[in-house]
């Protein structure tokens, strides 16, 4: 703005800008307003969301271990309800344990199986493989069993999952590939059993 003009001439040009531009000015405002309202309004509903998940979560899983006659269902109706939420994966890692305790095999499996392809989380995906992997063993699918176990990648998990292999393989008769795999979970960081399983296997 040009300092010679007089006070009066500075309003009037004040006055013009505003007429030509304060309609969008207003309307950035108002915009600007509403997307915070409703980023903010979103997110409530999210947590609202996450919070109810995890309420319907705790309550079928004691009913489930409760073994309320209609849990089986109600923990089914629960996955199916919530299939977007890691709430529904952790339901069915649930549901699989009660029926390996039930000697439900096949449809523990379907559940891991289900759990496995419906979750990326580092910490649960490893849980849900070598669960599995143990009720193919426990199937005698011996095969099925090493190849899901070759899918556990996480570094923290190889000493485990070289130690199920061993337990497989003396499980399928084979000794001295399972003494190789305990020696190798041995490397990678014995847990308290392994030392009485290489000795068993050295007598």
């Amino acid at each position: 703005m040009d300092v010679n003009i007089t006070e009066e001439q500075q309003v009037e040009q004040i006055k013009a800008w505003w007429k030509e531009n304060g309609k969008a000015v207003v309307l950035g405002a108002v915009i600007g307003l509403g997307g915070l309202y409703g980023w903010r309004y979103y997110q409530g509903e999210v947590q609202a969301a996450k919070e109810q998940a995890s309420d319907a979560y705790t309550q079928v899983i004691n009913r489930l271990e409760s073994g309320n006659a209609d849990a089986v269902a109600d923990v089914q109706a629960f996955i199916s309800a919530h299939e977007s939420s890691q709430y529904s994966v952790l339901a069915a890692l649930q549901l699989a344990k009660a029926q390996v305790t039930q000697g439900e095999l096949d449809a523990a499996a379907e559940q891991l199986s289900w759990a496995i392809g419906n979750t990326q989380d580092v910490a649960i995906l490893p849980i849900a493989q070598t669960r599995l992997a143990r009720i193919y063993a426990e199937q005698q699918k011996f095969d099925q069993a090493m190849a899901e176990l070759d899918k556990v990648t996480a570094e923290s998990w190889q000493a485990k999952v070289a130690e199920l292999r061993g337990d497989m393989l003396l499980q399928k008769g084979d000794a001295v590939a399972a003494r190789e795999a305990y020696v190798q979970a041995q490397q990678l960081g014995a847990s308290p059993a392994l030392k009485i399983k290489l000795d068993d296997l050295a007598q």
